[in-house]
């Protein structure tokens, strides 16, 4: 698949304007670029500070797959970002993946995915948007977790387009593997840049903290914690 890429000056959100066209008949393959965004999301709704230098990229996907798989769309565009971010960093700050879709440097958030579906009035899936948010010049202050960005271990940052190109190439290779080959190369190479197994994580789900160590992935993409010598899958939740 060959993305069809718009670029704007600024949008309130990438993600809402894909969404938007989904809903009108678009094709798959929209990828839509914005220099800022007035009104970006993140995850349950978060805001997402959105100033020129970053990257702010959506992009419109029509799978024919059952509606349960739709989140495994969110660990394709993480290896594709990883695997592009990878190209420009130095070996001293390879990106590890943060399930279910975060990107770190060095521990401290760099880019985030946001995955939203539209429903066929027969219950199928309709559409995935996948939303992409990398900090290339500057980071927002969280109050519960570190930020990072790109410009603070490159002298020569790339530009939001450069990046863009990069990442949409990647992100049709991975796109293809997913259709032929299935979630399992996927997951593979998720794992390839996810935290070392046994290492200590805490997840904050249903208003509580769980603790335990990462022992993986489930074949459907849940995350796997460590705890009291059991096992849980878990499917739903944030790592902090």
């Amino acid at each position: 698949m060959k993305f069809r890429l718009e670029c704007h000056k600024v949008l309130e959100s990438t993600s809402s304007l894909v969404k938007q066209r989904a809903e009108a008949g678009e094709a798959e393959g929209l990828a839509i670029q914005a220099l800022r965004q007035s009104a970006g999301r993140g995850r349950q709704g978060r805001g997402w500070d959105s100033p020129a230098g970053n990257l702010y990229l959506s992009v419109l996907l029509r799978p024919e797959v059952p509606l349960r798989d739709a989140p495994q769309w969110s660990f394709v565009a993480a290896v594709a970002l990883a695997e592009t971010l990878n190209a420009f960093l130095p070996e001293a700050a390879t990106p590890k993946l943060k399930w279910p879709n975060d990107l770190l440097l060095q521990g401290a958030k760099a880019a985030g995915i946001l995955v939203e579906t539209g429903i066929a009035p027969s219950h199928a899936l309709d559409w995935i948007c996948v939303g992409i948010g990398v900090n290339i010049m500057s980071k927002p202050s969280l109050p519960d977790r570190h930020t990072a960005c790109l410009a603070e271990y490159l002298a020569a940052p790339p530009a939001p387009e450069a990046l863009t190109q990069s990442l949409l190439e990647s992100l049709a290779h991975w796109h293809g593997i997913m259709l032929q080959q299935g979630f399992a190369p996927i997951r593979e190479a998720w794992l390839l840049h996810a935290p070392a197994m046994g290492a200590a994580i805490s997840l904050k789900r249903d208003g509580g903290l769980l603790e335990g160590a990462f022992a993986g992935l489930s074949p459907e993409g849940g995350l796997l914690l460590a705890k009291d010598n059991q096992v849980q899958l878990i499917l739903a939740g944030e790592i902090m």
